[in-house]
């Protein structure tokens, strides 16, 4: 099977040698264990997926870290909670970086048992699907970019969309999600997941997605939740000078594949996309989950905003950079430039001269117009890298 290249690679490098465990979660599928195997082939792999090895660990757990010290990497190591609380006894006798990797799909049963017994002393990562330079860069045809997503799977065992997201859904649905909240009507989880995809690039409406899914909005909370838990979807805030109020303003939601969206959306072949509904709104999560890919691989926390006037008026991304300048990005489908693209930057209340204007779009030619940046999307990461987004 192939090996693609992953831009955490150096993160991961760098970080294991200051912390004495690592932490690796992300997405089912999004190539963990192929990663952590290639870049820490010198470490020992357990994979607690297999119930033999839990029992043969969990019949002495103090004895089986001594008895293979340090250089070990434990896959889905949210089966066995119990190990966590030697491993803070052992690491700390230890008292060396690099000892442990601790890998897992269930990000929020991972996390809650790495902060009962591993605060302070572990770093934790995110892999996601691949971003368009992992994969060499995007297909000439911008729908079937959006069509096949980003799972590895998809490019390695040359497996069709049409094949791999439904079973993908019916799994994740079926197993993880009980794993990490206790849904009794799957077919209802169903339905509000679709709902969601219908709902891509919209500010949320709690109580409407809620109404439609017909479940009260504390269950919806929840849910979205359990969507966020597990890298199926993110929600963007709002910008405002004053950050609480980023907090309490409604966000908009996104996918962190496209692939998955459009298996949602029954969308079944990248023609059928072409004259879809929510193409435009397609095409702008594509480069809202790229940028925030960029930011997770480069071990940055993801800071990325949408703003909006109460007449419609919208920036589609906007990224605060440490010196106070701005970047702010519109996003659009349309294959050719029209001066009504650059409309809403004059109304941005925060362009004081230190903000950097681009238009991301479906066309080919990256120019300077007007001291605006036109990008186009095939070369979104040389965008990204030269800015340090």
């Amino acid at each position: 099977m192939k090996y693609y290249s992953r831009q955490i690679e150096s993160h991961l490098v760098k970080v294991i040698q200051k912390f004495p465990v690592l932490s690796l979660t992300g997405p089912r599928q999004s190539g963990k264990t192929t990663l952590l195997k290639k870049i820490f082939s010198h470490f020992k792999y357990v994979n607690l997926e297999r119930i033999d090895i839990r029992n043969l660990v969990l019949s002495d757990p103090l004895g089986f870290l001594k008895s293979n010290g340090a250089g070990v990497i434990f896959d889905e190591a949210q089966n066995i909670p119990e190990l966590f609380s030697y491993i803070q006894v052992v690491s700390d006798e230890i008292g060396i970086p690099g000892q442990y990797i601790l890998s897992g799909s269930q990000s929020f049963l991972l996390n809650q048992h790495i902060v009962q017994s591993l605060a302070g002393r572990v770093h934790v990562s995110h892999l996601l699907p691949f971003s368009v330079e992992e994969i060499s860069g995007f297909s000439e045809d911008i729908c079937k970019t959006l069509y096949n997503g980003f799972y590895p799977r998809i490019y390695s065992e040359n497996i069709s969309p049409d094949d791999f997201y439904p079973s993908y859904l019916q799994t994740y649905i079926e197993r993880d999600v009980r794993l990490i909240k206790s849904i009794e009507n799957l077919n209802s989880f169903s339905r509000f997941l679709g709902l969601c995809a219908g709902r891509i690039g919209q500010i949320m409406n709690l109580s409407a997605l809620a109404n439609d899914a017909g479940i009260s909005v504390n269950t919806a909370k929840a849910w979205l939740s359990v969507l966020e838990a597990s890298y199926i979807i993110f929600e963007m805030p709002p910008f405002y000078r004053n950050y609480n109020k980023r907090l309490i303003k409604s966000p908009k939601i996104y996918f962190y594949d496209t692939g998955i969206a459009c298996s949602l959306l029954r969308i079944t072949s990248p023609e059928m996309l072409k004259t879809h509904y929510l193409y435009g709104s397609l095409f702008e999560n594509l480069i809202i989950a790229e940028v925030r890919k960029w930011q997770i691989n480069s071990g940055k926390r993801p800071e990325l905003y949408y703003w909006r006037e109460s007449n419609g008026t919208e920036i589609d991304c906007i990224l605060e950079k440490g010196n106070g300048e701005m970047i702010l990005a519109e996003i659009k489908a349309g294959e050719t430039f029209n001066k009504d693209f650059i409309r809403n930057f004059k109304n941005f209340p925060g362009n004081t001269g230190k903000s950097i204007r681009y238009i991301i779009y479906a066309g080919d030619q990256s120019i300077d117009i007007s001291g605006i940046r036109l990008v186009s999307y095939k070369d979104l990461p040389a965008f990204l890298s030269e800015f340090g987004v």
